[in-house]
């Protein structure tokens, strides 16, 4: 058995207003009367992607997709220093969400995200639980400020791989390396000037490759990451969020899963998923009875096959 199913087309497509002065693009393929899910890309930034259809049986699912606001198909697009994020927050994501669904007819469905699809559609589930049936989540992540610390702020990562985080920070003017990493380059990617957000984006974007894989590669730079459109629009995007804290009520999405006595979930984790920790998992897990853990040995953040294959099952399982 295949990994993931084979590739569907769209048979829907559009844009919607959600307010703002945005426009986010949607799809939907697979089967129009089956299950509804919705797929969470990660990033933030990153945007939908054909691979996420395939884990669906296109037989049994109806399948939704969407590019947050700023990224992807989605207008205005980060990748343009001169556009205003202020109001591209995790709020803001969440009523599009609910927005999408009212728009597209549909009363409950699945929810599938990873790394900050995860945290997102968990938000979506805790707010929302009447409108999720069930979650899969994988490269778990919960919203905690340690969460981002370890990744962006030189808390964690960074001892792991000290040459690319000597050149991340060696990126910056010498006046802004004493402070927050993450301001620093936020700061530099609102520049106007591509002279300096450019290169900003293009190390911010390198930092970001060290580490998805496991084993690590020495691959300088992730292929995604080739577009400087789609290289600044992401690190854009990233960078606002983690300076925020991702506009966590709370500084963590721990607390609220009360809300999910009645959701039944799948968590999927590499052991050594270095950006996001298998603890992360595991506590969500404890607070979450109805949640079961699978751990994938020898498996990072980077979805390789054994992860795929274990998303597939579980969206098999819950397929009804």
């Amino acid at each position: 058995m295949s990994a993931i199913y084979p590739a569907s087309e769209p048979y829907d497509h559009g844009w919607l207003d959600v307010g703002d002065g945005h426009r986010v693009y949607w799809e939907t393929c697979g089967q129009p009367a089956g299950k509804p899910a919705l797929v969470v890309h990660g990033g933030p930034g990153s945007g939908c992607t054909p691979w996420q259809r395939r884990l669906f049986d296109p037989e049994r699912y109806r399948i939704v997709l969407f590019d947050q606001r700023g990224c992807g198909r989605s207008t205005p697009h980060a990748g343009q220093p001169v556009v205003d994020l202020s109001a591209n927050t995790t709020p803001h994501l969440l009523d599009d969400m609910e927005r999408l669904r009212q728009h597209l007819g549909i009363e409950r469905w699945l929810l599938l995200g990873g790394s900050w699809g995860s945290t997102l559609a968990l938000a979506y589930a805790e707010r929302y639980p009447a409108h999720t049936s069930e979650l899969i989540l994988f490269g778990v992540t919960t919203g905690r400020r340690e969460e981002f610390d370890w990744t962006f702020r030189g808390a964690g990562l960074a001892w792991l791989f000290p040459v690319q985080w000597d050149r991340l920070l060696r990126g910056l003017p010498p006046d802004l390396r004493e402070g927050d990493v993450v301001e620093g380059y936020a700061r530099l990617l609102q520049d106007p000037d591509p002279r300096v957000h450019q290169p900003a984006a293009e190390a911010w974007c390198r930092w970001e490759s060290a580490s998805p894989a496991w084993p690590p590669t020495e691959e300088e730079m992730a292929p995604r990451f080739t577009d400087p459109d789609y290289r600044l629009a992401f690190a854009r995007i990233v960078t606002h969020y983690v300076r925020h804290n991702g506009w966590i009520d709370g500084g963590s999405l721990l607390p609220g899963t009360d809300a999910l006595a009645s959701i039944p979930g799948v968590l999927v984790h590499g052991r050594y998923d270095l950006q996001a920790p298998l603890a992360n998992a595991w506590l969500l897990a404890q607070r979450w009875p109805r949640a079961d853990l699978v751990v994938i040995n020898e498996a990072g953040h980077t979805p390789e096959a054994q992860v795929t294959a274990a998303l597939r099952a579980a969206s098999d399982r819950f397929a009804g």
